[in-house]
């Protein structure tokens, strides 16, 4: 499966080179207030919400006034997909019955849902509730906006897997893909940071006392390898070797350990990308600042990898906040950005994204540098 285009709006800004500054300057984007909310209604850590946009200067003026905040932030991480696709920035034809997308998710707008079901309760009559409102309290309200909006007909599926939303939704993809679904996908994952989900994040522990709470979205438009002609080889800009997901919770995997279980998918994925584990040059992972996830996640990583090489970790959850549901996306795109930064010879680089969850979903791609024909 090969990645043509990739979109990202976070805490860094829009797009892969805003994202790339911040991962090379080596530190966390400074935080700021939320735009949608008062600073004091979240709890007391630091936030790193997307900086202020319009996203009329994505769609245009019209018909944007009924979007909730979850919508604007994946369509305008979608349209920046769409529009940086990796062949010459060509555009996705409006009215593409073979385009779809695939959107990862925990809860879709918990705003707009907490705010409808509030209004039920407290005004006098049901007739009060907006109805207009409703629409965004369903999980693949966004997914249905992408498609709208961009005149995009082919499949629509939300995927909602916690911590491992956005892997789960890569795997969906690659699936949808190899059994000819679909000819070309937008896939990614949105996160929207609320008092709500925030405060659940913060009350139920496991972050440490100075862990930033994020959000975003990102987006990759994929397409079978065999079907892009070898003119366009140039345009690409990631291959998926290798997409894998797992669950090790409950009674019936209580003899497995989670971070057994996240080792068995990561040698699973390599197994089928063809993959020596020592040419792993890169990791992306995803546990960020979630103390028993990071043990985890290393736990599985040390079992896997050789010691030895050199490798190199991205923790984009640094620079970014914990996305969530959005982390396999920015953790993708992280990786992209970079690659992207700067020139690197030498032989095409692979690298290993992961992610693991307290649910017991765990998940990992793994995913190879696109090099031009001449390089």
């Amino acid at each position: 499966m090969t990645i043509t285009g990739c979109g990202v709006l976070s805490a860094a800004g829009p797009g892969l080179a805003a994202l790339a500054a911040a991962l090379r300057d080596g530190g966390a984007t400074a935080a700021s207030e939320p735009a949608a909310d008062p600073v004091g209604e979240f709890p007391p850590r630091p936030l790193r919400p997307v900086p202020a946009f319009d996203i009329r200067d994505y769609l245009g003026r019209k018909g944007t006034r009924k979007l909730d905040r979850f919508s604007t932030l994946g369509l305008a991480a979608a349209r920046l997909a769409l529009q940086g696709r990796g062949d010459g920035g060509e555009a996705v034809d409006a009215g593409d019955d073979e385009t779809g997308v695939v959107l990862a998710t925990s809860t879709g707008s918990l705003r707009s849902l907490t705010a409808v079901a509030r209004d039920t309760l407290v005004q006098p009559k049901p007739y009060l509730v907006d109805p207009s409102a409703f629409p965004n309290t369903v999980m693949n309200s966004c997914a249905g906006q992408i498609a709208i909006w961009n005149g995009l007909r082919g499949l629509n599926a939300t995927v909602a897997g916690g911590q491992v939303s956005s892997i789960a939704a890569l795997r969906y993809a690659r699936t949808a893909l190899a059994r000819g679904r679909a000819r070309r996908l937008l896939v990614g994952g949105v996160e929207e940071l609320t008092p709500a989900v925030a405060w659940g994040r913060h009350r139920v522990g496991g972050l440490l006392p100075d862990a930033a709470l994020g959000e975003g979205g990102g987006f990759l438009v994929v397409e079978p390898s065999a079907y892009r002609p070898a003119e366009r080889a140039r345009g690409a800009l990631a291959e998926v070797l290798a997409a894998e997901v797992a669950y090790y919770g409950g009674a019936l995997n209580h003899r497995v350990s989670l971070a057994d279980g996240l080792a068995r998918c990561l040698e699973r994925a390599l197994a089928r990308a063809g993959v020596d584990p020592a040419r792993v040059d890169v990791v992306s992972a995803g546990s960020g600042h979630q103390v028993a996830l990071r043990r985890i996640e290393e736990r599985a990583l040390a079992r896997v990898l050789p010691a030895a090489g050199g490798r190199a970790v991205i923790r984009v959850a640094d620079a970014l906040g914990d996305c969530y549901s959005a982390s396999g996306a920015m953790q993708l795109a992280a990786l992209l950005a970079v690659w992207g930064d700067g020139d690197h010879p030498g032989g095409q680089r692979i690298g290993l994204v992961t992610s693991v969850g307290h649910d017991g979903n765990v998940g990992c791609a793994v995913v190879r540098e696109a090099r031009s024909a001449d390089s």
